[in-house]
């Protein structure tokens, strides 16, 4: 009985762990994946590196994105965050 009161501290903070970190983590990186999986050619998606841009191609592992007219970025799959709703106005002022 002793040992398993000795053991319960490292339980519970394995449980803890698991519930606030890992099971959350696996969630968000199942949803990317689906994410990944259903791009399609004309989505407007953001990069990871914060380029706004909208799908022109798609091969196996890379994206190709059209940024501006006549502009286009080849992207890895991996590196698209999310959807986007729309581009940001370019600022005419700078």
């Amino acid at each position: 009985m002793n040992t398993l009161l000795g053991f319960l501290p490292m339980i519970l903070i394995f449980a803890v762990f698991y519930f606030l970190l890992i099971r959350p983590q696996q969630k968000k990186a199942k949803e990317h994946k689906t994410l990944l999986e259903t791009l399609k050619k004309g989505d407007s998606v953001i990069t990871q590196g914060g380029l706004y841009g909208k799908i022109t191609a798609i091969q196996d592992q890379v994206v190709t994105l059209e940024i501006a007219d006549k502009v286009r970025v080849r992207v890895s799959r991996s590196h698209i965050a999310g959807l986007a709703s729309a581009p940001p106005a370019a600022d005419q002022n700078s």
